[in-house]
């Protein structure tokens, strides 16, 4: 039965994208909200191997029903890729591979000093600051990328 006039019916949302910044111990997570204009901060993963991180990951994919993967690419400086980039880079296809989705590097160069130097302007106690900084970071990834992506100049 087609809507009454007046009524109003939700149109489709966003596919949800996922943001993430990659480090050793820990992966910060954020996902775009339903109309794919915002990043909203998740809890972080603490890493543990492989089969249970991409467990984790599976769940936040479901979770939010998520069609692309933002992974944080840290290249140096001056622009040049070092052994931390061609890491993102093998981790960014583990992905494409397990998950059978898109996934884009996104230039992560300023995103953790500026995480750090917002929450230290923050009344946050550092303890605290430890806790967010990856989520935070992952937050300006993916927001990077949105806004880089809906500006015509997107990876």
């Amino acid at each position: 039965m087609p809507p009454q006039e007046g009524t109003y019916v939700p149109h489709q949302s966003h596919p949800r994208i996922l943001g993430l910044d990659v480090g050793s111990k820990t992966i910060g997570m954020a996902v775009s909200d339903p109309l794919g204009i915002t990043a909203q901060g998740l809890d972080t993963i603490r890493r543990q191997n492989r089969r249970l991180d991409f467990g984790q990951l599976r769940e936040v994919i479901v979770k939010y029903a998520v069609t692309e993967i933002v992974v944080g690419y840290p290249l140096r400086m001056s622009g040049a890729e070092g052994t931390q980039a061609e890491k993102m880079q093998i981790f960014a296809e583990d992905l494409r591979k397990h998950f059978r989705i898109p996934v884009h590097l996104c230039d992560e160069r300023l995103t953790s000093a500026q995480a750090n130097r917002l929450l230290r302007d923050s009344e946050m106690s550092i303890k605290r600051r430890g806790e967010v900084v990856d989520k935070l970071a992952a937050v300006l990834i993916l927001q990077s990328w949105m806004e880089t992506r809906t500006s015509g100049n997107g990876l």
